[in-house]
């Protein structure tokens, strides 16, 4: 993770988004530091997708106020453009061109000179491992070197904040570890990134603070770890052979704080209080008792469970 700056690059203040009867954002706040990830979450539908056209000056709000860069997305579209990229869920790239000309071309749409955008392309074809494909129409290429050609060409002018939409759906474990490492460099250079995800695993490795949406409004922000706590502490989860073992586990560890989930007839929860030593006193306890246990595991909190505390869906 990075370390960030109190100044913030984006600002989202109060943002709505009326379309006719429905309504994508109703009053959505935050904002990223300089030089960290922000990772925006939330079910299909929530709103984040909207939220990012209108911080890239696709769409302008119904109300609400955003900045990039310190500048008014709305008063000024075109110099927050020169001052983000983007890269969408699907790889805006030409199929008939070779890596090397798109990204040559985006450089001169860019009004980067001649040189310069042969320059930068080659840059960038070598920083996201594609120089021995640099040659080839992209059409060749896998999705996950399309999605890397997709993040160059949204970096071609070096600009100070990126926004990807979920940038890496539909690739493959290794790709995305890939990518995963590039938007790394990207921010220990500096960068600062707002990521939208449906894999919160991505979220959990890329994000500084994450903000979940539901139906247009923020459900809750802050860190992974703060999330997490929010659903407790970890539980050492105790399998058994049988019902009645279990129920004879929940009243001999009831000073442990042992309880049986709704509907699970052979597992016990356990609170992790006080550490290594409360499995230690709850397993000679049961020994004691003459309670065989089947099975031992522990079980953290994870972002999945507290996206579907929140939203009541999973993220994908």
């Amino acid at each position: 993770m990075s370390t960030s700056s109190p100044t913030p690059a984006i600002v989202a203040d109060g943002l709505v988004m009326h379309f006719g009867d429905v309504h994508a954002l109703q009053g959505v706040s935050f904002d990223v530091p300089s030089g960290s990830v922000l990772g925006l979450l939330g079910p299909n539908g929530a709103g984040k997708t909207t939220a990012v056209r209108i911080l890239t000056t696709i769409l302008r709000p119904t109300r609400g106020r955003a900045e990039v860069a310190g500048i008014d997305v709305v008063a000024h579209p075109n110099d927050v453009r020169r001052r983000i990229g983007l890269a969408g869920q699907y790889a805006a790239v030409d199929e008939n061109l070779t890596g090397r000309e798109n990204l040559t071309l985006v450089g001169r749409l860019n009004h980067l000179a001649t040189g310069d955008a042969r320059r930068r392309a080659a840059e960038l074809l070598e920083q996201f491992h594609l120089s021995d494909a640099a040659n080839r129409p992209v059409r060749t290429y896998s999705g996950g070197m399309r999605r890397r050609l997709d993040l160059a060409a949204a970096l071609v002018t070096h600009p100070p904040v990126l926004l990807l939409d979920e940038p890496t759906t539909g690739l493959d474990p290794a790709s995305r570890q890939d990518l995963w490492d590039v938007i790394g460099t990207l921010v220990s250079d500096g960068t600062t990134v707002l990521l939208t995800t449906q894999y919160l695993e991505e979220a959990d490795r890329l994000a500084d603070r994450i903000v979940v949406i539901d139906h247009g409004l923020v459900v809750a922000e802050g860190t992974a770890a703060q999330l997490k706590s929010r659903l407790g502490e970890t539980t050492v989860v105790l399998s058994f052979h049988d019902p009645a073992a279990a129920a004879d586990a929940v009243g001999a560890l009831v000073d442990f704080g042992a309880s049986r989930p709704v509907g699970e007839q052979v597992v016990v929860h356990l609170p992790l209080r006080g550490g290594a030593g409360t499995v230690r006193d709850a397993l000679n306890l049961l020994h004691d008792r003459s309670i065989d246990v089947g099975r031992i595991d522990l079980h953290e909190p994870t972002l999945d469970d507290v996206f579907i505390s929140l939203t009541g869906s999973s993220a994908s």
